[in-house]
């Protein structure tokens, strides 16, 4: 049965509310594989609580117990292993706390055919206990078999990348346990750990989410062009354009432009796109 476009767009979805502390900022970061070389400072303070950091993309995770509540709505009927995630976009509106608590809302904004699929954007709100607004995310979906319905193809993508060599180049491994590491920040989908399950979505192995390579570009732009301040990233915008499998290693090309750090990442191993049409908004 097709997604029924009539009865998704606009629906709100049931809210819910994430409490983290320092454990759990530093298990993100791990699952992202920081902590190599683990006596290295820049390492420690995303590893260790005495001189604790977030890294911005950390607000993708307080909206996973909203997210669910899509695949659920009156008609939505889709199989959850044939739904990707195509892009995502997260603006972050102050300095994260190294432990908080939010209330997170959410609507589906928009469907869009690509024939091949449909793309569903996921717009949520987490705000703390005062009432302001920490994250607003873009979740945008891609479920595959549920095009051809007839609707808008939605906006081309932007932050195309200079046609220049890029300014610095970053390299960053990953473990062949990092899946299993990442999951446990609260993606649990068994798509990025059951062999059987990865099959079934058409993957020969289990496939790294990709928000893992998504803070993974983030923190290579943080690290190596913002000094590792982490509270200079206002917003991160970033398509999803191929899989990596645990153990590969992301090469990140960065280009300066303006107020932005434009992105692209590949696999070292098999030169495959990995993220494109990224952007990360810098302020002072």
């Amino acid at each position: 049965m097709p997604i029924d476009v009539d009865k998704v767009v606009g629906v709100e979805l049931p809210g819910s509310e994430w409490e983290w502390d320092a454990d759990r900022v530093i298990l993100y970061h791990l699952g992202l594989g920081a902590g190599v070389p683990a006596t290295d400072p820049g390492e420690l303070a995303y590893c260790y609580e005495a001189s604790l950091k977030v890294l911005p993309s950390f607000g993708v995770l307080p909206v996973f117990g909203t997210l669910i509540g899509m695949i659920m709505l009156p008609g939505m009927e889709v199989n959850p292993m044939m739904v990707l995630h195509g892009e995502q976009d997260l603006e972050v509106h102050r300095p994260v706390p190294t432990a908080g608590r939010v209330a997170n809302t959410g609507r589906v904004v928009s469907v869009f055919d690509k024939q091949k699929g449909a793309v569903v954007v996921v717009e949520t709100e987490s705000t703390l206990p005062g009432g302001e607004l920490l994250f607003t995310n873009r979740f945008s979906s891609f479920v595959r078999g549920e095009g051809g319905f007839g609707g808008e193809s939605g906006p081309a993508p932007g932050n195309v990348a200079p046609d220049r060599a890029p300014d610095l180049t970053v390299e960053s491994a990953t473990l062949l346990q990092q899946a299993l590491l990442y999951r446990l920040s609260g993606d649990k989908n068994p798509l990025h750990a059951d062999p059987s399950m990865a099959a079934l979505g058409g993957f020969d192995r289990p496939i790294l989410h990709g928000l893992c390579s998504y803070g993974i570009v983030c923190r290579a732009a943080v690290d190596h062009l913002l000094e590792g301040d982490v509270d200079r990233v206002r917003r991160y915008q970033a398509r999803f354009a191929g899989v990596v499998f645990p153990g590969e290693t992301i090469v990140t090309s960065m280009w300066r432009e303006d107020d932005r750090i434009v992105l692209a990442a590949e696999t070292k191993d098999r030169g495959t796109p990995v993220i494109t049409n990224a952007a990360i908004t810098v302020g002072d």
